[in-house]
């Protein structure tokens, strides 16, 4: 099965989106006073809440379109670099050896999931 370069598109920009997600939960967990009402109230909780419902469609429109979860979803694994590197430029979260070298993991990892040796 092949999988179409719109599928791919859509897993990469949902990995964005879910990396933009984790972010508007830590902030508005920031800001929240604790309680139910607090984090429903919440705006930037919500937009986090948001963030996750665009994933899901953009999932559903990939998978509308075609491909492969074995390639598809490795893509979306994305996410935790996207995070990472977020975190280190928002936050001053420190980027370390070992967390680059889970990155490249990462990617290897996301490539062989998707290479179909001949």
């Amino acid at each position: 099965m092949k999988t179409p370069i719109e599928s791919i598109i859509y897993f990469i920009i949902a990995s964005v989106l879910g990396a933009v997600g984790q972010f508007l939960y830590k902030s508005g967990a920031g800001r929240s006073a604790g309680g139910v009402s607090s984090y429903l109230l919440n705006p930037r909780l919500l937009a986090g809440v948001t963030c996750y419902a665009g994933v899901m469609a953009l999932f559903i429109a990939a998978f509308e379109r075609g491909g492969a979860l074995s390639v598809l979803y490795p893509i979306y694994a994305s996410t935790f670099i996207f995070s990472a590197i977020g975190a280190w430029l928002l936050f001053g979260e420190p980027i370390r050896a070992a967390n680059i070298a889970g990155m490249a993991l990462l990617v290897a990892g996301m490539f062989l999931m998707g290479w179909k040796p001949v």
